[in-house]
């Protein structure tokens, strides 16, 4: 079923990007620009990629914040959805 229409993204890919480490709607609009149209889906992402563990976040909790920055594409100094720009 697709969850972004604006981009044809599907619940599938958003769980698949979450698998690989997309904790926030704004890490799956980096990887896919899902969310980063009319905005609608935004939520329904939210929903997907719930509550539960995220790798990134667990990895800043036990002190590994440099592997973590080095991987994530949006620790730089801009937001990853002005990059799309």
């Amino acid at each position: 079923m697709y969850v972004c229409s604006c981009f044809g993204i599907t619940e599938k890919q958003v769980k698949e990007h979450a698998e690989a480490g997309a904790c926030t709607p704004r890490q799956i609009a980096s990887v896919s620009k899902a969310g980063t149209d009319c905005g609608s889906c935004v939520r329904r992402i939210q929903g997907l990629l719930g509550r539960g563990a995220c790798p990134r976040r667990e990895l800043l909790e036990n002190g590994s914040s440099a592997a973590v920055l080095a991987a994530d594409p949006t620790s730089g100094t801009r937001p990853a959805l002005d990059e799309a720009a």
